[in-house]
């Protein structure tokens, strides 16, 4: 296509049959079925996005497999069938890694204490929050922020 620039008068011409070719060499590729797929609306990837997307939204607040079902259109266990098509993980699974992120940010930017962050991303118990952050992170919260800090304060004296 930009080898057409060194050709102005070839572009009404040939730019619509290589822009075909484009699209014909990306959707006959590996990932063309997939992208197809999230592409056709109404198709169950489109709908599963808007899951994905209310989660995102909405992560701090409990939530409830089939209301998400219902706000993707489909069933419970097709819903749950292409959550994991798409981000290899389930709703619930999702949620959590959104909320555990998002806190970990709040206390790295914000300063804010684990009691506070985890009421405030929607855990119901500090020590559930803690434990979960340990098993995703690799350590307790406010190990996790210090090393953390400290890395970032190595890189700073560094540069």
């Amino acid at each position: 296509m930009v080898d057409l620039l060194a050709r102005p008068k070839d572009i009404p011409f040939l730019s619509g049959l290589i822009q075909r070719e484009i699209i014909c060499r990306i959707l006959s590729g590996p990932e063309g079925a997939r992208l197809r797929a999230i592409a056709t609306i109404g198709d169950q990837s489109h709908r599963t996005a808007r899951a994905i997307s209310w989660i995102r939204d909405n992560y701090a607040k409990p939530v409830r497999v089939n209301d998400l079902a219902e706000i993707a259109g489909m069933g419970v266990s097709t819903l749950h069938h292409h959550f994991r098509v798409l981000t290899h993980m389930s709703p619930l699974q999702y949620q959590k890694q959104l909320r555990l992120h998002a806190a970990r940010g709040r206390m790295l930017v914000d300063g804010m204490d684990a009691s506070t962050v985890a009421f405030e991303v929607g855990y119901e118990s500090v020590s559930q929050f803690n434990r979960e952050y340990s098993r995703f992170f690799g350590q307790p919260p406010m190990r996790d922020i210090k090393k953390l800090r400290d890395e970032k304060v190595v890189e700073m004296s560094a540069a």
